[in-house]
Order: structure tokens, then C-alpha cells, then sequence
């Protein structure tokens, strides 16, 4: 055992592979005077990076952006609920678009 082994940190292994485009569902951890419970943030990946990936969802007209680390302990899971095809790594463009135009299309499987 060498001391690079103990400071990275493990790959968790129950996340899907995700990619921008992809709807995904993503329930964490919060705690909020005193106390902790689950949520859910429903939307869009936008943004893939090798330790993190970045959500959006538009929740009563206001688009809402939130980066959730994978090798987070508050992170309980992360579902994929459709898988989108898109030609962009990074689909910033989303937040300029509303309605029905900020939808990915499905990729068949």
C-alpha cells in the first residue's frame, strides 16, 4: 500500500454512467436546522467533469443550476431517467432556451 492509494479517493461504484444530455434524478442529503433528510433534483446533466456533474431544472419559471461532487457521502442516488442525445460536451445554450426547446432528444438504445 503506498501513501497515493490512501489520499485518493475511491470511485463509488453504484453511480450510472451519466453524460450531458442525459435526465437524470438525483437524490442527496441535506440538513437543515439540526435536522437531515432526503431531496430530489429532478432536470438536465449540462456538464460532465471527471469528479462532478452539473444539473438543471426549471422549478416555477426560474432555471436552477446545482453541481453535485460523485464521490460526495451526502450523494444516496442517481437515477437516469432518459438518456439524450446531444452533440455538445458542455450544453450551456440551455440556459438561454425555455419551454419546450430546452428539451434533449432520446437516444434509442
Amino acid at each position: 500500500m503506498n501513501l497515493e492509494s490512501l489520499f485518493r479517493p475511491s470511485a463509488r461504484t453504484d453511480i450510472p454512467q451519466i453524460n450531458p444530455g442525459d435526465t437524470v434524478s438525483v437524490k442527496f442529503r441535506i440538513s437543515e436546522a439540526g435536522r437531515e433528510r432526503s431531496q430530489i433534483f429532478h432536470g438536465i446533466v449540462i456538464r460532465k467533469r471527471p469528479a462532478s456533474f452539473t444539473v438543471r431544472q426549471i422549478f416555477q419559471g426560474v432555471g436552477v443550476e446545482r453541481t453535485f461532487s460523485l464521490n460526495s457521502p451526502l450523494l444516496e442516488e442517481v437515477k437516469v431517467l432518459q438518456h439524450g442525445r446531444v452533440r455538445r460536451a458542455k450544453l450551456y445554450y440551455l440556459r438561454g432556451l425555455s419551454g419546450r426547446k430546452t428539451r434533449a432528444k432520446i437516444r434509442a438504445k
